[in-house]
């Protein structure tokens, strides 16, 4: 209970940032409006965490649309590994690094120590980085890191993309 309600204080304060608005990039405004916040039901909605918690359904049903919207050739990460598959069939899931479009969940860790970058991520790579309203400072460097081109900032978790093609731009975003 006390959970739900820090979500609609988290929600009510952010709704200045609801479905794209503010996002003047059409990529980004499209990714936002039709994988960030989606409210159609997918395919493999009804079979996906039906007895998990309300936020790990959540971020794990996001999980799932990240992933079958980027089809990824590896998925890296330790969790959440039947939402990433019902996303992509075909990705490799593991925790080592691949050739090609990855898909790379970390999560953030209260050591302080900097996340590491994969090393071989491609200009379709993207990186969610879980737990960033307990480590603020360690999102704040990953921002501001120059391999990270593209960030949206969900509260509960962050996604990076690395397309040098593009100009680097920070969302804030209501999830």
């Amino acid at each position: 209970m006390l959970q739900k309600l820090k979500y609609l204080l988290v929600w009510m304060s952010r709704a200045n940032h609801c479905r794209g608005f503010g996002v003047q990039s059409p990529a980004d405004y499209w990714f936002v409006r039709n994988v960030v916040n989606e409210h159609m039901p997918y395919y493999a909605y009804d079979t996906l965490g039906t007895h998990d918690e309300w936020l790990v359904r959540r971020l794990g049903l996001l999980y799932f649309r990240i992933a079958n919207w980027l089809q990824p050739d590896a998925i890296v990460t330790d969790g959440y590994e039947d939402y990433f598959r019902a996303g992509c069939k075909r990705a490799v899931i593991g925790s080592e690094m691949h050739n090609g479009t990855v898909l790379t969940r970390v999560v953030t860790g209260a050591d302080g120590n900097p996340l590491p970058f994969p090393g071989l991520m491609s200009d379709r790579s993207v990186m969610i980085v879980e737990g960033i309203d307990r480590h603020c400072e360690q999102w704040k460097e990953i921002i501001a890191d120059a391999r990270a081109v593209i960030t949206f900032d969900l509260y509960y978790c962050g996604i990076v993309m690395f397309d040098k093609k593009r100009t680097k731009q920070h969302y804030k975003i209501n999830f």
